[in-house]
């Protein structure tokens, strides 16, 4: 099998499979995933919107709601438009080099996501179970050098886990069974064995996020029990809702993360509808979550609406 694949021809470029599979919902998928683009694309604006131009929101919690919209943003940018192309026009290749900024770019804001999130849980720990420090312990330049920390962490796995999927050359078949450079669906084009390297790469995925997930899981464990210490019922209804839109979409991302990097190799399914949820469906409704939920956010876009209307008199 490895001499078949090294007497091949080198690639200079993939063909994404995507949803050729499915020729007759092309137009269908086209319309539907360019609405929860553009939903998802205005709901992380305005937040990071508001978070700017709203001083009340000028805190570690929405700071750290600003980075994760930022990063959601540019990540969705990673592979959306270039689907969405794919699924208008038909034209499915892109250069190996194009192929592995794409990956780089969607593993390291992917892993970014999950360290925001995971500084959330942090925020939310030390508010809640130190109140009287958090201010202290909280500061915006603590918060800033965090958000930094997360953007770095990210790319750093994505960068380790890209050069070892794209050191080797890759042979024919060019055929990505994928509607992005997912880095399973690349690795095995390679022309050496692949087995080692897809191992490697896999397991530090599942280790970034179950790592990320444990961390925030502990967090909420030191919440719960701190919450259930507060003697008044609005005390812990107050508490339990500074924590409800975060801990709802830690259920989404990490939920449908897990789909796609835990799946063991042997069980069946559509490798790329499988990817939709977790690619297309939590960058929508983490902004929905967030806004729906939280009456801060809510307030700002009302006093945002009421001076423009107020303006435009």
């Amino acid at each position: 099998m490895q001499t078949t694949k090294v007497n091949q021809t080198v690639l200079n470029e993939f063909v994404l499979v995507g949803f050729s599979m499915y020729p007759h919902v092309q137009i269908f998928l086209f319309v539907v995933f360019l609405c929860l683009y553009l939903l998802s694309l205005t709901g992380n604006l305005a937040i990071m919107g508001l978070t700017w131009v709203d001083r009340s929101l000028h805190t570690p919690m929405y700071l750290f709601l600003g980075a994760l919209s930022l990063s959601e943003t540019c990540y969705t940018l990673a592979i959306i438009p270039k689907m969405l192309a794919d699924l208008r026009t038909g034209h499915r290749s892109i250069s190996v080099a194009g192929c592995g900024l794409q990956m780089c770019f969607f593993l390291g804001l992917g892993g970014t996501n999950c360290i925001v999130l995971t500084l959330m849980g942090y925020d939310r720990f030390l508010a809640i179970c130190n109140p009287l420090r958090y201010p202290l312990l909280m500061t915006d330049v603590v918060c800033g050098q965090l958000v930094a920390s997360a953007w770095a962490g990210g790319f750093l796995i994505s960068l380790i886990e890209t050069v070892l999927i794209f050191r080797a050359s890759f042979c024919s078949p060019n055929l990505v069974k994928h509607f992005f450079c997912h880095m399973r669906a690349v690795v095995r084009l390679s022309c050496a064995d692949s087995d080692l390297t897809e191992s490697i790469v896999t397991a530090i995925s599942v280790s970034g996020l179950t790592g990320t997930f444990l961390l925030i899981l502990t967090t909420y464990v030191f919440i719960l029990s701190t919450v259930f210490r507060i003697p008044s019922a609005e005390g812990k209804q107050k508490a339990f809702s500074t924590c409800a839109s975060h801990l709802t979409v830690v259920i989404v991302h990490f939920g449908f993360a897990a789909i796609v990097y835990l799946k063991p190799e042997a069980s069946g399914g559509d490798d790329t509808l499988m990817a939709v949820p977790y690619t297309v469906i939590t960058p929508f409704l983490s902004p929905l979550i967030f806004s729906l939920r939280n009456k801060d956010m809510k307030n700002a876009l009302r006093k945002v609406l009421g001076k423009r209307s107020f303006l435009n008199k």
